[in-house]
């Protein structure tokens, strides 16, 4: 039987994308593949995040793949940070339709975490594609900087 973790959004994280502490953010809550090493989740956007002509803004479809793919962090209790992000948009991103992102780490180099990620509607068609460098920060650092905010 597959290890999955269920990702819930956690009441003191303000992250606009996974926080629960966030009145305007997405909420977005994730499943992580153990076995896969993928992380996934379904989503319908909503109106709230639509773009000209209707569909997912822009800026939005690049938050989803940026989560997919930060959350990978998960699986080596990690914490990094994007370095980069990259997306391609191949079709338009439907914001009253289900949709599929799913996340994964390409390769390691030092600090860095290469990852991929995709979008992709119910019935399996590519919708959008996501690369990113992510930056290990050590754990110390990291909670240290955000004890301050």
């Amino acid at each position: 039987m597959a290890k999955v973790l269920k990702l819930e959004t956690q009441a003191a994280n303000r992250c606009f994308g996974c926080g629960g502490d966030n009145a305007a953010g997405m909420k977005l809550v994730f499943d992580l593949d153990f076995d896969a090493r993928r992380t996934r989740g379904r989503f319908v956007l909503g109106p709230n995040y639509a773009g000209g002509g209707g569909f997912a803004h822009g800026g939005i479809i690049a938050v989803v793949l940026d989560e997919a793919m930060g959350k990978i962090s998960k699986l080596t209790e990690e914490k990094a940070v994007t370095g980069e992000l990259n997306v391609e948009y191949r079709k338009p991103v439907p914001v009253d339709q289900e949709i599929v992102v799913e996340g994964w780490q390409v390769q390691a180099v030092g600090r860095y975490r290469f990852r991929a990620g995709e979008i992709r509607d119910a019935a399996g068609n590519l919708l959008a594609r996501g690369k990113a460098r992510f930056v290990v920060v050590d754990a110390r650092h990291f909670d240290r900087v955000r004890a301050v905010r």
